[in-house]
């Protein structure tokens, strides 16, 4: 399982708040049928396929430009683990709170 971190921040733009942004971004992944969470620093996704990952944050951010953002600046972090099976993001938290 792949998991990434979306944060996408819209530029040049003259509110502070961002949430009509991640709304947009909230429908996109929601529509390709990835499990995802939203936390108040960015997005999590999961996927099985690393090129269909890639695909939906590109579409979230052209999605942010058609909302009229001159410019876009996105942070993408991936961890892609292949030695353990099911590191969903549900199971990663759950290890790390079994350990508290």
């Amino acid at each position: 399982m792949i998991t990434a971190d979306l944060c996408i921040i819209p530029m040049g733009i003259e509110e502070s708040g961002v949430g009509k942004y991640v709304a947009k971004a909230a429908q996109i992944i929601e529509k390709s049928g990835l499990n995802y969470q939203i936390t108040a620093m960015g997005t999590q996704i999961e996927s099985d396929n690393l090129k269909e990952l890639y695909e939906v944050c590109g579409k979230v951010q052209e999605a942010v430009f058609k909302m009229g953002v001159p410019r876009v600046y996105t942070v993408l972090k991936i961890d892609d683990r292949r030695d353990k099976e099911n590191r969903t993001l549900e199971e990663k938290v759950k290890s790390v709170k079994n350990r508290m």
